[in-house]
């Protein structure tokens, strides 16, 4: 359900009215009329946990501050909503009030409309209002000492919501009890939602799926040993097509109706170019996108975006130094067949960057090129053909599809030539494409990949395998699945160690302090402020005459 909008009143405008007191907003329960509804009691109340709330979010983001001090005010408040409310939807209701307040004056404090200066005579103002007799006695006198009240017509019935609220709070906590954790979308105490945008149709469907599998058999192995602290983890999936355009539908399917908390394993580099601004303008996470491009690896890091994989500078940087000094390829006789948009920009950058680091001017090399979402590689081909240069090795950077029609249609026009393609291809997927084709036409074919070989031994392989095969029993295991997999394994250590209250802006603290992560990969992970890629590492595999992957050194 999406919450009502509320006006914010930013903390710091109280330091420059009335010292700000509870009891003054009680003061106006008490003088309003004798026959003022009990409604309009309710609203004063519901302002005042807002407030009492914002207060006590300030107070929490700051360090110097003593988090006694807050819990007596905490205490307090939470007994005054318990006593004062006459019913489990006014309980509710005046909760989440306070956890809204609480998220506002978090957010006061980092983006620094207040300071913890003002928050801490904030709190002092408040303990002095919150000390002395109980403020339920004064908000609602005990039934014993009230008038006797007319018989109150029956409410008309609530319209029903339009969905689910998903707020972590505690409508009725034990006495002594910690504060009821701020609402926050996407989490309640018994679940937290994710949402994935990517191609579920079209001609890179399987990218999307497989993604997807990765992710969800994660979450399946977690959610079996009792979720995250007692939350379990759920994935909601939209399609996009791998077009730019359905993107935005997708990401507001994903945002408004499935109200999830963040995002995880979106699919492409063009669909990102505009799925991280939506996320960004609403502070959403944006977590372990299938894509390597630059995009999402601003210097400095953009505050809600994590990568798990390296990028595809460092790929094609990788692969051609592969192909000089490993194959004595020159650089003069490598060409680039790359997608026509902003995955292809990024992969052909990569290629320029490392000529120019190699000493070879940028300036001469020949790119080959197709539209998103066609096999139209007639015109890469003509152009290849028309080459006086030999064109001895070419870098891919495309999907399956078409990267299996162009070579299919120059295996033979270049006898000898090298393929090499960067892991967002989709290896099985390519693989199974060439191998319709005939084992000449696999045979040879590189592929960079961002995680381990999936026909290895390491730690992280085997229990993806192993969970694959519980969970979604005859999925073969994939690289698109693996890296799905990895990347949700090192979102669920940051989730784990963010403790069991938490919001986004605390996830991120807690991620960019995650070091030296072994999940077993053979290479440690981790982030910081100014690192939010965990891996830089590079894999070589190429397919044998069966269609199978084989590991190949790239050094």
């Amino acid at each position: 359900m999406k919450m009502p909008h509320r006006r914010f009143r930013p903390i710091m405008h109280w330091k420059c009215s009335p010292p700000f007191h509870a009891a003054l907003l009680i003061g106006v329960l008490l003088a309003g009329p004798a026959g003022a509804a009990p409604g309009d009691k309710f609203e004063v109340l519901r302002d005042l946990a807002n407030r009492v709330g914002a207060v006590v979010g300030s107070a929490l983001t700051c360090k110097d501050i003593a988090r006694p001090r807050v819990q007596v005010v905490v205490d307090k408040f939470t007994s005054v909503i318990r006593e004062a409310s006459t019913s489990e939807a006014e309980r509710t209701d005046l909760t989440q009030a306070l956890d809204r307040g609480v998220t506002e004056g978090r957010t006061a404090v980092a983006v620094g409309r207040t300071d913890c200066r003002a928050a801490d005579r904030q709190l002092a103002d408040l303990e002095r209002s919150v000390a002395g007799p109980s403020l339920s006695a004064v908000i609602g006198p005990a039934p014993a000492n009230a008038a006797p009240a007319a018989p109150a017509p029956a409410p008309a019935a609530a319209a029903p919501a339009p969905g689910p609220a998903f707020a972590a709070t505690t409508p009725n906590p034990a006495p002594g009890a910690a504060f009821p954790p701020p609402v926050v979308r996407g989490m309640t105490d018994r679940e937290i939602r994710f949402g994935i945008a990517a191609p579920f149709s079209g001609a890179a469907r399987e990218l999307g799926r497989q993604m997807k599998l990765g992710v969800d058999t994660a979450f399946s192995r977690v959610n079996e040993a009792g979720g995250v602290d007692g939350r379990m983890l759920k994935l909601f999936a939209a399609d996009d097509g791998y077009e730019p355009s359905r993107t935005p539908e997708a990401m507001k399917q994903l945002y408004e109706k499935d109200q999830v908390f963040g995002i995880i394993g979106n699919v492409g580099t063009p669909t990102a170019v505009v799925a991280i601004p939506y996320s960004l303008e609403r502070k959403m996470l944006f977590f372990g996108a299938f894509t390597g491009a630059n995009v999402l690896r601003n210097d400095p890091p953009d505050r809600y975006v994590f990568n798990y994989r390296a990028s595809y500078v460092e790929e094609t940087d990788a692969v051609v130094r592969y192909l000089v000094k490993m194959r004595k390829i020159p650089l003069k006789q490598i060409a680039v067949f790359a997608q026509q948009d902003s995955y292809g920009d990024a992969g052909f950058m990569g290629v320029a960057k490392a000529f120019r680091v190699m000493g070879a001017n940028d300036a001469g090399i020949l790119r080959l090129g197709y539209k998103r979402n066609t096999v139209d590689v007639d015109e890469a081909v003509n152009t290849l053909k028309a080459q006086k240069t030999p064109i001895k090795a070419v870098v891919m950077v495309g999907t399956y599809r078409a990267c299996a029609k162009f070579i299919e249609k120059t295996k033979d026009l270049v006898p000898g030539i090298t393929y090499t393609n960067v892991s967002f291809v989709g290896s099985t997927a390519l693989a199974d494409e060439l191998m319709l084709l005939g084992p000449k036409y696999a045979t040879g074919v590189i592929v960079t990949q961002v995680v381990p070989a999936v026909s290895g031994y390491s730690s992280i392989v085997l229990e993806y395998k192993n969970a694959l095969a519980k969970y979604f029993p005859g999925e073969a295991p994939d690289y698109v699945s693996l890296e799905g997999y990895v990347a949700a394994s090192v979102l669920i250590q940051g989730l784990k160690k963010a403790g069991p209250q938490f919001d986004t802006e605390k996830l991120v603290d807690t991620l960019e302090a995650m070091r030296e992560l072994d999940l077993g990969l053979g290479t440690k992970l981790g982030f910081g402020r100014a690192e939010h890629q965990a891996s830089h590492k590079i894999w070589g595999t190429a397919i044998d005459e069966k269609g199978k992957y084989q590991a190949i050194e790239l050094e």
